[in-house]
């Protein structure tokens, strides 16, 4: 009988920064429930192996505090189901038929994604298409989440829910540092996606910040169920 092998602390490690962006020793630990003194062990393990980067906060006199994020090979040991030969894919159809027409190319091959999501989420509820979405992003590569917040309003009517969809890396990112319009189109793809709802851009991995993030609003509603126009 074969034994289950322990979670990874240090693979908790990873996947907590990848999701927090940046962090001290001090709140790993309490995050995860392990020691500091461990928690450090760790850090310095995977700073040797280049998985982790380290930054110092000075805090008044005394000692700086150190705030540790993932380093680019940190974040390639996360899921990527595209490789190299599609860059080369890309290129070859630049060379071939000129950059202008690859970035339409793209536009429609986001358009086909979203079409298939649609398809995939059916017609239910709004929080459960949304939970559906963030479930096939999963299937893909992404490590994402979602989760309901308060949506703003005047008082005037009931405004219709709120989501925050968040996506820690990039399926895709070797691809969208040769071709960035790639990203571009994501957005778009989420809007055709939730077609009954407006969806904006939060944060941006493509400008330095540690997640991509969407806001979803579904339509705001009267009192008595009608959706406003």
């Amino acid at each position: 009988m074969t034994s289950l092998q322990p979670p990874s602390t240090k693979e908790d490690i990873l996947q907590s920064l990848l999701k927090q962006g940046e962090a001290g020793a001090q709140a790993l630990a309490e995050s995860l429930g392990v020691s500091p003194q461990a928690i450090r062990r760790h850090l310095k393990d995977l700073i040797a192996e280049d998985l982790i980067e380290h930054r110092a906060e000075q805090a008044g006199m005394g000692r700086p505090n150190y705030l540790y994020r993932l380093s680019r090979k940190g974040r390639d040991r996360f899921p990527a189901q595209y490789d190299e030969f599609a860059i080369s894919l890309l290129d070859t159809l630049a060379e071939t038929v000129g950059q202008d027409q690859v970035g339409t190319i793209l536009q429609k091959q986001w358009q086909r994604k979203a079409e298939d999501y649609r398809k995939q989420m059916g017609e239910g509820a709004i929080t459960d298409r949304v939970d559906h979405l963030v479930k096939l992003r999963k299937r893909e590569g992404y490590m994402a989440e979602w989760q309901e917040v308060q949506p703003e309003g005047d008082g005037s009517a009931a405004a219709g829910p709120c989501y925050v969809i968040a996506e820690y890396n990039c399926a895709i990112s070797h691809i969208a540092e040769s071709f960035p319009s790639v990203c571009g189109h994501e957005l778009e793809m989420f809007q055709l996606a939730l077609p009954d709802c407006t969806v904006q851009r939060t944060h941006w991995l493509v400008e330095g910040e540690h997640r991509c993030g969407y806001l979803v609003q579904a339509p705001a509603v009267e009192a008595d169920g009608r959706l406003l126009a």
